[in-house]
């Protein structure tokens, strides 16, 4: 998942930047409201955070001019103000969910997940599609109850996939949601992780799990059993 964080506290920003690659977020940086927004108008993004006491362009402003321009990923902010007044003007110029400074990485991490998890129709961490189920909390996947080792951009692809079971996306779409702004779109790697998956995930193509529509990109094939639900429950107790 790829995420815009703007925070003009460099020593914050760099400490919150390695949080989130540590679990696996492909991360774009802004250190002021302006380049915040052009930004979050420009690239593609699965969600934001944004500080509310940023240069140029506070963060209430950038949000209420992102919402304006209809860009609609969930944005968390980040303030160091602890009133509800304050929590209420941000919820109200369009944003998802806040944090009050100071907080621990691993919530805001949490909150990350279920923003996202939410905006796309999921309301817990364990998303399942047949035998298959990710777990976007722990980053596990499993097949029939059986963990799979994915690399880290393995899992990025099919957890964004997961995610959105039945929607054609293009190789530009899967790119800028994987890598970040300086990536080549012009590259195969694309092409190559989509193998890996097939292989480690439906070897002989008996699923059909991931679909390659000619000329307009890939599709993951929702699956009907729930057979997975049962397993993974059960080895839960």
């Amino acid at each position: 998942m790829r995420i815009l964080l703007v925070e003009d506290d460099l020593e914050l920003q760099a400490n919150l930047k390695q949080h989130l690659i540590d679990a696996n977020f492909t991360l774009d940086v802004a250190s002021d409201g302006e380049d915040g927004l052009f930004q979050g108008s420009e690239y593609s993004y699965d969600a934001g955070i944004i500080d509310v006491g940023l240069p140029k362009l506070n963060g209430i402003e950038l949000i209420t001019k992102l919402r304006e321009r209809e860009i609609d990923f969930p944005i968390l902010i980040l303030t160091a103000r602890d009133s509800w007044q304050d929590k209420v003007e941000g919820l109200d110029a369009g944003a998802d969910d806040y944090l009050t400074k100071p907080f621990h990485p691993e919530e805001l991490i949490a909150r990350l997940n279920a923003l996202i998890r939410r905006s796309a129709g999921k309301a817990s961490p364990q998303v399942y599609n047949g035998p298959f189920s990710i777990n976007t909390s722990t980053l596990e996947v499993k097949k029939s109850g059986q963990l799979i080792n994915l690399s880290s951009s393995e899992y990025k692809l099919f957890e964004f996939f997961m995610l959105h079971p039945g929607e054609v996306k293009s190789k530009t779409v899967l790119i800028e949601h994987i890598y970040d702004q300086d990536f080549d779109l012009d590259s195969n790697v694309i092409e190559v992780f989509i193998r890996r998956l097939r292989k480690k995930l439906d070897p002989d193509n008996q699923l059909g799990l991931i679909e390659t529509l000619r000329g307009r990109g890939y599709r993951l094939t929702p699956l009907a059993s729930n057979e997975q639900r049962t397993e993974d429950e059960s080895d839960a107790k």
